[in-house]
């Protein structure tokens, strides 16, 4: 990549690339968003990462993400050390090859894997299930007596409970299933790595652990297939073939860990902005029509996915600025959020805002997030229980972000609240 760094490379290496950054997110988009005004795009060189060119607005990510022939994905999709790929191949552990990493025909073929159960019909059927795990932590909440962690106990717990209940996960494998997916995400937070010294060491051993547990899955339900999630990748054939085990491992873990950990912070986030502006809570309650939008806005303030990484296949231009053949950009999806080009007074959280429909936290086009449509239900139907049933909530303590500069958020969110009397 032979982009001269500019003035700005600098602020946006110490903003993009180093975990600790995205500990103090208002700090972060105050810096971020000086950045994005001075310029759509940031040339940034790291030592010890490839070199990659910053896209901070919504208008270039959008046209990157329409265009999965001229900007695919690859391995590399998220950003990290040059070696970390090499090192993990040598621990055992396959390059990733998720619906995330495949473009084209055989991206077409493995998302229609599990195409069906993601589809709108398909979530809405969800919903009492979903309705049952969230009348289960509303109730968890009033046994906590008045305050709790609402990120530690509720968020964390309720998302990850209804995964389990999609997967098809027994509730004995809880605890692990929340140890695996926080050691993935959460590798480089002092409070997750586990070893401090080896954060690299932890994140191999959270990924070997989810080899041996989904190994042990698949051959369950190989053996005896049943009507959960497990058993339709377990058994899945894209392209009218049986899936390789590389993939098969890695389906398992973009769900699992997709389908838990953003939602989780989507909702801790939108909990914290509440806190703030608590008229706003109480507007879902007297209009609960407002939930959908209301999502919505707390997925683009939250926008729990940083980043990911975009490969060139030919030579282009990025906002002005040449891209040669096999060049890499990576799409900050919170400050495209916040692009006061697009939104009104961006910085403004608004459950009512009237263009919060156009947030990119979901991807756009081929990539845009299978999920999505899971996630969205959860927090409306959490937001419509808590608004209805709570008569006040405040916050207990300073909420805390976690240290991660892929997926992230608020990790602890200390709340004192009053319900209602029944």
């Amino acid at each position: 990549m032979a982009m001269a760094l500019t003035e700005h490379s600098a602020e946006a290496a110490a903003l993009l690339v180093y975990p600790q950054s995205f500990a103090d997110m208002d700090r972060w988009h105050e810096r971020v968003g000086r950045l994005r005004r001075a310029t759509p795009v940031v040339p940034v060189s790291v030592e010890g990462f490839a070199p990659f060119l910053a896209v901070l607005r919504h208008d270039e990510i959008m046209a990157i993400e329409r265009d999965a022939d001229l900007w695919p994905n690859t391995t590399r999709s998220v950003l990290q050390p040059d070696g970390d790929l090499q090192a993990m191949e040598q621990f055992g552990i396959p390059a990733p090859r998720s619906l995330v990493h495949l473009d084209g025909i055989e991206h077409r073929d493995y998302r229609q894997v599990t195409n069906d159960w993601f589809k709108p019909a398909a979530v809405g059927r969800l919903q009492p299930t979903v309705d049952e795990v969230a009348d289960f932590f509303v109730q968890r909440m009033r046994d906590l007596g008045g305050e709790c962690d609402f990120a530690r106990d509720i968020a964390q717990q309720y998302t990850l409970k209804v995964l389990m209940e999609i997967f098809g996960v027994p509730e004995e494998d809880r605890q692990l299933m929340l140890e695996l997916t926080q050691g993935l995400f959460g590798a480089a937070d002092p409070e997750f790595m586990g070893d401090a010294a080896d954060p690299f060491g932890s994140l191999v051993n959270s990924m070997t652990k989810f080899i041996t547990y989904f190994d042990a899955l698949t051959a369950d339900r190989q053996q005896c297939p049943t009507a959960d999630l497990a058993s339709v990748i377990a058994n899945g054939t894209p392209g009218g073939h049986p899936m390789g085990e590389v993939e098969r491992l890695w389906y398992y873990v973009l769900v699992a860990t997709a389908g838990h950990d953003t939602t989780s912070f989507a909702l801790s986030g939108g909990m914290e902005a509440l806190l703030r502006h608590p008229e706003q809570l109480w507007a879902l309650r007297d209009d609960p029509d407002l939930t959908v939008n209301a999502a919505d806005e707390i997925v683009r303030w939250t926008t729990p996915v940083r980043h990911f990484m975009r490969y060139a296949t030919g030579p282009t231009r990025v906002a002005g600025v040449e891209v040669a053949p096999g060049d890499r950009v990576l799409l900050c999806y919170p400050s495209a959020n916040r692009d006061e080009s697009v939104f009104e007074e961006p910085d403004r959280f608004d459950v009512c805002r009237p263009d919060a429909n156009r947030l990119l936290s979901f991807g756009y086009g081929t990539h845009f997030c299978l999920g999505a449509h899971v996630a969205r239900r959860e927090i409306r139907t959490m937001l419509a229980r808590l608004s209805t049933t709570l008569e006040s909530i405040e916050a207990a303590g300073p909420a805390s972000w976690m240290e991660a500069h892929f997926v992230s958020g608020v990790k602890h969110l200390p709340v004192r609240y009053r319900f209602k009397e029944r």
